[in-house]
């Protein structure tokens, strides 16, 4: 997290924080909101709903949460956050932002995810697929 205090940190992306460090499927899904959006860095068309979401989101946790995950600098408007990470898969350096925006009642309405370099972008989509895919057998 940055230098922000908690108090100065947005309640859903502290949600967010509380989910994400704890890997929590049931707390994602509470956190989502029916009509959530997710915008991949290399799936052209923005997935829509809650289940869909959740499915990128969960394998998220597994591909990039790891021990090296942390989040560098976080940025704050009214319902929108930008939360810039670093981590380290397979030995390559990944690093990215998170562009969250959430309706009132607090509940991620987009999250929509970037990622550089290349070499990072091309590693996370095999390893994301794999992971898709090994969630759906």
């Amino acid at each position: 997290m940055s230098a922000s205090t908690a108090t100065t940190v947005p309640a859903a992306i502290r949600r967010w924080h509380e989910v994400a460090e704890a890997r929590d499927i049931a707390g994602l899904n509470a956190l989502l909101a029916d009509e959530a959006v997710f915008q991949s860095p290399v799936v052209h068309t923005p997935q829509v709903g809650k289940a869909i979401t959740a499915r990128y989101l969960t394998a998220a946790f597994q591909v990039l949460n790891n021990g090296h995950f942390r989040y560098r600098n976080e940025w704050f408007g009214p319902n929108s956050a930008v939360l810039e990470f670093e981590t380290v898969v397979d030995g390559i350096e990944v690093n990215g932002v998170d562009i969250i925006t959430w309706d009132a009642s607090d509940r991620i309405v987009n999250f929509k995810v970037m990622i550089r370099p290349l070499k990072a972008i091309n590693m996370v989509f095999e390893h994301m697929r794999a992971t898709l895919t090994a969630m759906s057998a």
